[in-house]
């Protein structure tokens, strides 16, 4: 087709998918151009509009690193992240809810014996962290595997810190046989997130905030289970209703309680989605 118009392109570009091998990506694309096209339209995009959205994209990309994934942070801010979360992981009542993993979890983290210290000398006020991992029937999820990491007194992650020799307030460890764990760590606290890239400067000229509220984060794998990626908010954090990623869920608040020695406990049993294909 060459007499192309602002009427007839879409379906031309729909068109050119029509060998797609894969029916799921040519699915996905045709819907993709259709959005995209009637985005266009409905907000009467100019072309120097467009140009500045090709530049911030690309601000994206060169500013993303093995340590510092823009995108993510671009997908959360936008509530993209927590709406496939929210899509994808609709489980059972009594489920532990999931939501957004963001963009500072490593593989490598070290293993940790239950009760050893994860923070590893990252700042902050030390914290006890127990309970318990369970399946749907109530059954304790011996030997879970349990990955946790979190931020710093001062709202930084290890990996945003240059230097260290080591990681920090990250670890993985294992449930005992009757699904119990407990370790070490500090006090969570909220912090922002990344906004020196163009992430921030959405933020920014939107007039929004860049806080999320104090939070653990956890992945918990066992055999037969759903894997669980979700967080752990300190009740009475000012930023629990105005999570810059939109991650928050009442049923994952949990109190952080001083102590008489001036430390904190926080204690979360998580409930684990038996696997559909499970024997």
């Amino acid at each position: 087709m060459r007499n192309l118009t602002q009427d007839n392109i879409t379906q031309a570009v729909i068109a050119r998918f029509a060998a797609t091998p894969d029916a799921r990506l040519k699915e996905i694309m045709t819907s993709l151009v259709q959005h995209l096209h009637a985005f266009a339209r409905e907000v009467k995009l100019t072309e120097d509009e467009w140009m500045q959205g090709i530049r911030f994209l690309t601000r994206v990309g060169h500013i993303t690193t093995p340590q510092r994934q823009e995108f993510i942070l671009l997908s959360d801010t936008l509530g993209l992240s927590m709406l496939t979360v929210a899509m994808n992981q609709d489980k059972p009542a009594g489920c532990t809810e999931a939501t957004v993993f963001g963009p500072f979890y490593v593989e490598d983290a070290p293993t940790y014996d239950l009760g050893e210290d994860v923070a590893n000398g990252a700042a902050g006020i030390p914290c006890q962290v127990r309970g318990t991992v369970r399946g749907l029937g109530g059954e304790p999820v011996a030997g879970a595997e349990i990955h946790v990491w979190q931020a710093d007194a001062q709202g930084k992650y290890d990996v945003q810190r240059e230097g260290l020799a080591q990681h920090q307030a990250r670890g993985v460890l294992h449930a005992d046989g009757k699904g119990r764990y407990h370790f070490r760590s500090i006090l969570a606290e909220a912090y922002p997130i990344p906004d020196d890239g163009p992430v921030g400067d959405l933020l920014e000229a939107t007039k929004r905030h860049p806080w999320r509220p104090a939070h653990l984060h956890f992945m918990i794998q066992a055999p037969g289970y759903e894997t669980l990626i979700t967080h752990v908010f300190r009740n009475g954090d000012p930023y629990l209703d105005s999570d810059a990623v939109f991650g928050v869920r009442q049923s994952l608040i949990a109190d952080w309680v001083r102590q008489p020695d001036g430390t904190y406990l926080v204690e979360y049993d998580f409930v684990l989605n038996p696997r559909k294909d499970a024997a």
